[in-house]
């Protein structure tokens, strides 16, 4: 019996579903469980200084219509106990962790940002527990980041609501508006908000995104093992994990599919989250290709 078996209830919101926990390797790990108990259960894996209330409502419901869905803190992060590692490698063991404690034989990945390398990392690693996985505004190993002059930029503009509006949206008055909506989202849930855990999560994650895009991979080695189906997904304007990274690992991975959000930036999936949504239910119900 998994753990999902002992939650059977259909949790219908992110914003109403209690915050769980479940404990092993000296960790306390914080979740959340959405959607029916049947089906290959999906995964999420956050951005850098994200938690589990930075998930986009509109995104995770949508896709807990038809299958369960984990959004959930890995060491150190919100309500979760332990430290944050500063590599994606001890990030990756983390998560796997989280995923046997849980009683899960086979997941599907979402891997957004810094949690699309850790992505990249476990399907790499392990792959009989990664069925597929989504690879989201990210970058392979040895890719290209800018992560801190995006920040201070972000953080510059004082007449922003919320750094995450330039973080992740374009200038456009379109995508501006995208992002307003998206803040006021994930802005819905009242009770039991997750933990904001600031520089104590920020600055490992940091080094573990940078220290990642510069380590070269000439080879592309990591990439070259995973030979689960992927979906690429990138916007066209992602200023801090540019495109040409997704078009990169959508070149030496052996089974993927690449879509590019046009007027969008590092929270492409969020501007389109419908578009997107559809994008990712269409790629986990098709019949996996061999590779």
């Amino acid at each position: 019996m998994t753990q999902l078996d002992i939650v059977r209830q259909h949790v219908a919101t992110l914003e109403t579903a209690l915050t769980r926990y479940v404990e092993g390797n000296g960790i306390r790990f914080a979740y959340r469980l959405l959607g029916p108990a049947t089906g290959t259960p999906l995964v999420l894996l956050q951005h850098f200084s994200g938690n589990i209330d930075a998930w986009d409502p509109a995104v995770v419901n949508a896709l807990a219509a038809d299958r369960p869905v984990i959004a959930f803190d890995n060491a150190g992060v919100g309500r979760s106990t332990g430290q944050t590692p500063d590599n994606i490698e001890a990030m990756a063991r983390d998560a796997v962790a989280f995923i046997n404690l849980l009683g899960l034989p086979e997941v599907d990945l979402l891997g957004f940002s810094l949690g699309g390398c850790i992505a990249q990392q476990i399907a790499a690693d392990h792959g009989r527990l990664v069925r597929k996985l989504i690879l989201v505004g990210t970058a392979p190993k040895g890719g290209e980041e800018h992560l801190l002059a995006v920040l201070q930029q972000a953080f510059s503009q004082s007449d922003a609501p919320d750094p995450r509006l330039p973080l992740f949206f374009t200038k456009s008055s379109a995508s501006q508006s995208s992002g307003l909506a998206f803040l006021k989202r994930t802005k819905s849930r009242k009770d039991d908000r997750d933990t904001d855990n600031g520089k104590a999560v920020t600055d490992p994650q940091a080094k573990a995104l940078i220290t990642w895009c510069a380590t070269p991979d000439p080879e592309h080695a990591i990439l070259r093992a995973i030979r689960q189906p992927a979906l690429v997904v990138s916007g066209s304007h992602d200023t801090m994990l540019p495109a040409s990274n997704a078009y990169a690992m959508f070149k030496e991975l052996s089974n993927a599919q690449l879509v590019l959000y046009p007027d969008s930036g590092h929270g492409a999936l969020f501007q389109h989250h419908e578009i997107f949504v559809s994008h990712v239910r269409t790629f986990l119900q098709a019949q996996s290709a061999a590779a």
